[in-house]
């Protein structure tokens, strides 16, 4: 006799034929039919919150009186085969979906119960042993357990992006050492300005990264807040309250990250702003990573018409019909980043906002956007590194050139000309095309070694400015 390619399953909406030897069952065969959008599936990490949150709740009932030992057991085991990364093929969701998240619920709910059910000597599809909703699911609703897991993966995920962010800002530390004695001219709307050191423009940049760490850090906290406990409005119903009491001290004990209990669980159910705020701070890293990237770019543009005054690494051929260009290929991922991570942030927001009354729908699509920007920041600061910034170099003497030709330095004459005969002296630089020196020391107005003094690009290039006795 042939072995049956499926078997016959039925959910309040009907009957359906789900594939024999699949982990997953009707519920979630019906969300894949209902909700193929992106094409992809639940990200890793979140199957693994979904399977700590699972086994966190099967202690947390037995302890409570509430599950046999051998179904609190099972489930256990179940989870972390989950957790060991068997399975993860089972988890067939698409992560943009409607429901509030309740089919990515149900599909862990499904591939637990049938993993469970094997272990008791049942098989795939039965529940009799191990039930989804009345077993797997006990004590919770999609409504808790969704942003519980959303916030668990969203830790996860930044363990990543923040360890590059750092590694990034020791590159930029460690240019700024390099280049601390680099004298070039400083710029402002483009324009020239004042001299400044290569290496204090890369501190800027390693400053401007340090920061944005550090606002995500103060952010996270938020994270640890979590609503498991309150089921479906954040009331409780159908929580036993021993389980109540110590589900969030239990998935402490399971993850090994601690978790507390939202004061209020109403509102932590109701209200997802502390993913818009976690969001908006990923958004702001990355915008801080995209002004950086247009700044070497422009440092490095040329090489012969340009600035010049860096040299990019180079990566790849610049063009399929100019020979020999080479284009800042890095840089311009780097921008393109955060132009995805911009939008992102901004799917978010709407997401947000649309929440109603007691919950919000959209979850889904606010963890689907968040997470890929967590992990595109994360990339793009790898990259950004690895592959730029530990490979620039300066070019010393075009730095030297420029600060030379330029009039910006005529603001050092200042406290000693006044303004008005400073920009005398700079528009006839420009207008005659000969350095400010030059002028200076034809008309006699400073000699060449209180030229020297005054004019030192070094000495303008940090504050406490002591007027020289000329």
């Amino acid at each position: 006799m042939a072995e049956e390619l499926f078997r016959i399953e039925s959910d309040s909406i009907g009957s359906k034929e789900v594939p024999a030897d699949a982990y997953y069952g009707v519920q979630s065969l019906r969300a894949v039919e209902n909700f193929s959008m992106t094409g992809e599936r639940l990200r890793p990490e979140m199957i693994t919150s979904l399977a700590y949150i699972k086994k966190a709740c099967a202690i947390a009932n037995y302890r409570a009186d509430n599950m046999k030992k051998e179904v609190a057991d099972a489930i256990v085991e179940a989870c972390d085969q989950i957790i060991a990364g068997r399975y993860h093929d089972q988890f067939i969701v698409d992560p943009l979906q409607g429901g509030a998240g309740t089919s990515i619920n149900m599909n862990a709910n499904e591939v637990i119960s049938n993993i469970a059910e094997e272990i008791l000597g049942g098989h795939r599809g039965d529940y009799i042993l191990v039930n989804p909703n009345d077993d797997v699911n006990r004590g919770q609703s999609t409504n808790d357990v969704i942003p519980t897991a959303g916030k668990m993966t969203t830790i996860a995920l930044m363990i990543g992006m923040k360890r590059s962010l750092r590694a990034l800002e020791r590159a930029f530390n460690e240019k700024a050492k390099e280049y601390d004695r680099v004298l070039k001219m400083g710029r402002t709307q483009l324009e020239d300005a004042v001299p400044i050191r290569l290496g204090q423009e890369f501190r800027a940049y390693a400053y401007a990264i340090k920061r944005s760490i550090n606002r995500i850090d103060g952010l996270e906290e938020e994270m640890h807040s979590i609503n498991m406990g309150g089921t479906a409005v954040g009331t409780g119903i159908n929580a036993n309250k021993q389980y109540f009491d110590t589900i969030a001290d239990i998935l402490t004990e399971v993850s090994g990250v601690e978790y507390r209990q939202a004061d209020d669980l109403i509102d932590a159910t109701m209200h997802i702003d502390c993913f818009a705020a976690i969001s908006s701070a990923v958004r702001d890293c990355a915008l801080a990573l995209s002004k950086i990237a247009n700044d070497l770019r422009l440092l490095g543009s040329g090489p012969r018409t340009g600035f010049g005054e860096i040299n990019l690494p180079a990566k790849q051929n610049g063009s399929s019909i100019m020979p020999g260009k080479v284009n800042p290929v890095i840089p311009e991922v780097v921008n393109q980043a955060a132009f995805r991570i911009v939008g992102n942030d901004m799917t978010i927001s709407m997401a947000v906002e649309g929440g109603q009354l007691e919950l919000n729908a959209f979850e889904p699509v606010t963890f689907y956007s968040l997470f890929q920007s967590i992990v595109i920041l994360r990339n793009a600061a790898e990259t950004f590194r690895v592959n730029c910034v530990e490979g620039i170099t300066a070019n010393v003497e075009r730095c030297r050139e420029l600060l030379d030709s330029s009039v910006g330095t005529v603001t050092a004459l200042n406290p000693y000309l006044g303004y008005n005969k400073s920009a005398e002296i700079a528009k006839r630089a420009l207008t005659e095309n000969i350095s400010i020196q030059d002028i200076i020391l034809s008309e006699h107005i400073l000699t060449e070694e209180q030229l020297g003094k005054v004019m030192d690009p070094y000495r303008l290039t940090e504050p406490g400015f002591e007027k020289l006795d000329i």
